[in-house]
């Protein structure tokens, strides 16, 4: 009888211990997960570009575009193929975005479009029919806030609340994030790359982002025309009216130009 209490002692003692380990374990392994880019430099980037000139690929910073590059982001294709990749930004819907995906339709064109919560919110029939027809519907995040200036558990929030509000809804996996003001870390990268996703940023842009600048339909058309480039990742804000005016005639003269439209899952660096 006392060797059978003492065997059940030794029993509960045994089990303690061994709670108690997997218990520091676990701890310890959220401990990892919280910390683990702390050494990472979290200087903030802004991305930049430096046009060139006669449809020669821009500047877009190397010591920039390598860090990019190390985390498998995107930025800008190869300069041997004729290919070009067309994403629009969507923080909000302003009225344009169903005629920019009828022009996109007639001109058998896919593009990426960049959405925030709030897009998804208020107009989820739009994101619906990107993803119906055949479009990339990427991850702008929640709040459109700068992620260095996030922790990293703010910043795998704002991330994966916006995939899984999008895969809840319409059963689609996002893969592609660009992170909001174009700003990011090697922090950032790092958590971005850890979460499944690549960071897409762009090597053509301007700025048409404002709509108290609008009505300069002649200029946008002159800014993206006379800046295309093999492997150019063009960058649209679909609030833009004028955007929307000449997208058609900007997809038909880079056709004639002999460039090609492809999609960020046909990616070429």
């Amino acid at each position: 009888m006392k060797n059978k209490i003492g065997y059940i002692i030794l029993g509960i003692v045994v089990c303690i211990f061994t709670f108690s380990v997997m218990t520091l374990n676990s701890n310890l392994n959220e401990s990892t997960v919280t910390t683990s880019t702390t050494a990472l430099s979290n200087k903030k980037i802004g991305w930049g570009i430096k046009r060139a000139e006669n449809h020669e690929q821009p500047d877009l910073g190397s010591s920039n575009l390598k860090l990019l590059q190390e985390y498998d982001g995107i930025a800008i294709g190869n300069e041997q193929d004729k290919y070009v990749y067309l994403t629009f930004d969507n923080g909000y819907e302003a009225g344009y975005t169903s005629k920019i995906l009828d022009v996109l339709k007639e001109n058998n064109v896919k593009a990426a479009f960049f959405i925030t919560a709030h897009y998804l919110n208020t107009a989820p029939e739009l994101v619906g029919r990107m993803i119906n027809e055949g479009h990339i519907v990427g991850n702008h995040t929640v709040n459109h806030k700068s992620m260095p200036d996030l922790d990293d558990k703010k910043i795998k929030d704002e991330i994966m609340n916006l995939h899984t509000a999008v895969y809840e809804k319409f059963g689609y996996e996002m893969k592609y994030i660009r992170p909001p003001m174009g700003e990011f870390s090697e922090r950032t990268l790092e958590i971005i790359k850890s979460l499944g996703y690549k960071t897409a940023m762009w090597s053509l842009a301007y700025d048409d982002w404002d709509e108290n600048k609008q009505g300069r339909e002649e200029y946008g058309k002159n800014k993206i025309i006379s800046n295309i480039h093999n492997g150019a990742v063009i960058l649209l804000h679909a609030n833009s009216k004028d955007n929307c005016n000449i997208l058609d005639t900007c997809i038909k003269e880079i056709k004639q130009m002999g460039y090609e439209f492809k999609t960020l899952d046909e990616f070429r660096q």
